[in-house]
């Protein structure tokens, strides 16, 4: 198995992981300590959360089967920046109630958005 997929496999599965347990936490220990609102900002972490680790590992899946490239390579990269970014600056907020770490989070939703377009990239520059 190439080191790069097993790399984002690894990551992706491990993000799953702390998804999960970000969501119980959420579930069963914040549930009536939040406000409604900050409740509802930190379920938006939780699924992008989720929704992001899972593209780390279809990168991997992806990365079985093509060449490494630097798209490739990239998407992950920016895949893992824009979950700690967006979802990271979300759980802060939302457990601590500072606004201004709202102003983190287009920075890691703008890296999703490159991740997916250098994933498709990647799929498309594959002869």
């Amino acid at each position: 198995m190439p080191l790069s997929a097993k790399a984002w496999l690894v990551l992706g599965s491990i993000g799953m992981l702390l998804a999960v347990a970000m969501g119980a936490f959420g579930a069963h220990a914040l549930k009536k300590t939040l406000t409604p609102d900050l409740m509802a900002v930190y379920e938006t972490a939780v699924h992008y959360h989720i929704y992001h680790a899972l593209g780390l590992i279809a990168i991997g899946l992806v990365a079985l089967h093509l060449p490494a490239t630097a798209f490739l390579h990239w998407a992950g990269v920016l895949m893992a920046a824009g979950l700690v970014l967006f979802s990271g600056s979300l759980y802060a907020l939302s457990l601590s109630g500072i606004r201004w770490l709202g102003a983190i989070t287009p920075i890691g939703g703008t890296a999703f958005l490159v991740a997916w377009l250098l994933l498709a990239a990647a799929v498309m520059r594959t002869k």
